[in-house]
């Protein structure tokens, strides 16, 4: 049994309460999500936006993954926060995913804190918050929540699934998982696992969060506290990945903050150094630190060769599935090299296959910024992939 629901956070405690503001789908006792450590997960809430309408045939339907902090607001303003649409460049009318076209869907990951079910959200069999109570979980299990969504949707096969950075992870797994459900699959700035670097920036993330007093185990909810301060090191350690030193050179260097001298002190003396505290601070205000504890443990956790005796081609024998995958020049967090691995392993297992590289000096995050040539690339893919599938233009106005 499934319903839909509004939802939206309690201002202060971060639980959700069923009153409204955020749309999404319930799934109760007889539709658990089977979790990739053995558990069942039950009753799943899964929150999702969408954009555009689904034609007759329910045949051009685009699935968009978040990335690790993102949410299900991809081409709007996000009603809880005020934050503005986070993809507004690649989705709306006549951008490269056109609303005008297709049906577009993005959920808030499972394990998240804007609507979908994760350590802020209730605990059934107790009062208050999950917190650390709440299963593990994998990109996988994501992924499966995701399924349960497409489904009552009434959709079969998506024609595209779409992502970048942990985005782009959960859209191999789809293709890996469902591959006759994906007609085309584009995982940008994304890796086949989790390499020990970022393993590592994580884990430095992880120790910030749990070691601020106010963490309390994770029952920081019931103790009405929140660790805002390790939440926000967490934030700025992760964000230096998204970065490149090109970048932030040009836009920093070693220029001073508000002052003509050093302050021979620890304030913020460097332009970069008030620019991290902004991006701590600011993302203290808009997430969950246990979700970030969990998400990044996912994340931590995917190896899609791992199942397949550790040859990825073999997670991708025989796929009818269309890939085109990105890279940028500059991502050290997912460097080119790990899209083209990937490439490699598609080509080896006879599937049809593309990369893109973009030569830029954005690192990681490019993909959510101004970059013609990627949006170019990205447009033509999807124009003949959608020719492949017989999409015509605008056949997402005929609503079904």
């Amino acid at each position: 049994m499934l319903r839909a629901v509004m939802i939206h956070p309690s201002p202060n405690s971060g639980r959700w309460t069923a009153t409204g503001g955020v749309r999404a789908i319930s799934f109760h006792h007889d539709a658990p999500l089977q979790l990739s450590n053995g558990k069942r997960l039950s009753p799943l809430t899964v929150a999702y936006e969408t954009y555009g309408q689904l034609n007759a045939d329910r045949s051009n339907a685009i699935l968009i993954c978040h990335a690790l902090t993102g949410d299900q607001f991809v081409a709007s303003p996000n009603p809880i926060t005020g934050r503005p649409a986070w993809w507004p460049r690649i989705v709306g009318p006549g951008r490269p995913i056109d609303t005008n076209r297709f049906f577009v869907i993005c959920s808030n990951i499972l394990g998240g804190c804007m609507g979908t079910t994760g350590p802020s959200s209730p605990n059934p069999q107790g009062d208050g918050a999950y917190g650390l109570q709440f299963p593990m979980i994998t990109v996988a299990d994501m992924v499966r929540a995701q399924a349960m969504l497409v489904e009552a949707f009434g959709v079969e096969t998506l024609f595209c699934v779409i992502g970048g950075s942990i985005g782009g992870m959960q859209a191999l797994q789809w293709a890996a998982a469902y591959p006759k459900r994906v007609f085309s699959c584009v995982p940008i700035a994304a890796a086949a696992r989790h390499s020990a670097q970022n393993i590592a920036f994580y884990e430095v993330g992880r120790q910030a969060i749990m070691a601020d007093p106010d963490w309390r185990g994770g029952a920081y909810d019931a103790a009405g506290v929140r660790p805002s301060k390790g939440l926000a090191v967490a934030r700025m350690a992760a964000h230096v990945t998204y970065l490149s030193e090109v970048a932030l050179r040009q836009k920093f260097d070693r220029n001073l903050q508000a002052r003509e001298r050093l302050s021979f002190g620890f304030d913020a003396d460097f332009q970069v150094e008030s620019y991290l505290r902004h991006q701590g601070q600011s993302f203290v205000d808009r997430f969950d630190a246990n979700s970030y504890l969990y998400i990044t443990r996912a994340v931590d956790y995917f190896d899609l060769a791992v199942d397949f005796g550790g040859v990825l081609a073999q997670a991708f024998l025989h796929s009818p599935t269309r890939f085109c995958s990105f890279g940028f020049s500059s991502d050290w967090h997912y460097p080119p090299e790990e899209n083209r691995a990937i490439v490699r392993a598609l080509i080896a297992a006879g599937a049809d296959a593309s990369y893109v590289e973009i030569d830029t000096n954005k690192g990681h995050d490019a993909f959510l910024l101004e970059e013609p040539q990627f949006e170019a690339a990205l447009t033509g893919f999807i124009d003949a992939a959608a020719a492949a599938r017989g999409l015509a233009l605008g056949s997402g106005a005929n609503a079904a």
